[in-house]
């Protein structure tokens, strides 16, 4: 039986986005080192995900950087140009290369819109909630037509707040006129889309998009895990 209303993240659960990143990387590191004798590409790289994993980690950081990825990326080949003693505009360029062509290999994931269009038919409710600058993410919901499936969406560079802030899931109740009894929220981050809604008494689906399976230290408990929102239709 399916809820009144579902509360749908957007990256990595209705668009593949992370996947993309890492061949990405490696193809641009290949292709700097081509070009400049002065590391190599396997080095570049490994040093690249150490600095930007660390970057990333804090979460004031990552708040603030998802909010202007571009800036941020260009944050991190500085550090990264610093520790390799890499040309610091050589490595930006590398940076804002990364910036467009990821954008560029997003796609929507398999069955994704069936998933949505059988949701509507059923007259589920729907409404999306996503981190980021606006202009960022209202571009992929309109590249990939999205917009037409949702009653409210809403997006955290357009509010000033994002997941996991409470009042992003209260907005998201009001807009559906709905219950948190009556909803469940679907996406690929643990403490955004599962713990956070949870704490409101939403039913909270984690999408293991990946097929990873929950990591063995987790504190936080799906209600339930799936591989794709189509598994969602498969009921």
């Amino acid at each position: 039986m399916y809820p009144k209303g579902i509360l749908f993240d957007l990256d990595d659960t209705i668009i593949s986005y992370s996947p993309v990143a890492e061949p990405l990387w490696r193809k641009l590191c290949r292709e700097f080192t081509f070009r400049h004798d002065s590391c190599d590409a396997e080095v570049l790289y490994e040093t690249l995900m150490e600095i930007s994993n660390g970057y990333w980690s804090d979460a004031e950081r990552h708040r603030m950087g998802r909010l202007n990825l571009e800036a941020a990326r260009r944050e991190v080949m500085d550090l990264v140009s610093a520790r390799l003693g890499l040309d610091p505009a050589e490595a930006r360029s590398m940076a804002d290369a990364f910036s467009v062509q990821r954008e560029e290999a997003v796609h929507i994931f398999d069955k994704a819109r069936e998933t949505l269009e059988h949701l509507n038919q059923r007259g589920v409710k729907l409404a999306m909630m996503t981190n980021g600058h606006s202009s960022k993410q209202r571009a992929k919901i309109n590249r990939f037509g999205l917009e037409k499936y949702f009653s409210a969406i809403l997006v955290e560079g357009e509010m000033g707040f994002g997941k996991p802030d409470p009042a992003v899931y209260h907005r998201a109740l009001k807009a559906l006129a709905l219950s948190p009894e009556e909803v469940w929220a679907v996406g690929d981050n643990l403490e955004w889309d599962v713990a956070g809604p949870q704490k409101l008494g939403i039913f909270g689906i984690w999408n293991d998009f990946a097929n990873t399976g929950l990591p063995e230290d987790s504190d936080i408990i799906p209600d339930r895990i799936i591989n794709t929102i189509y598994d969602l239709v498969l009921d």
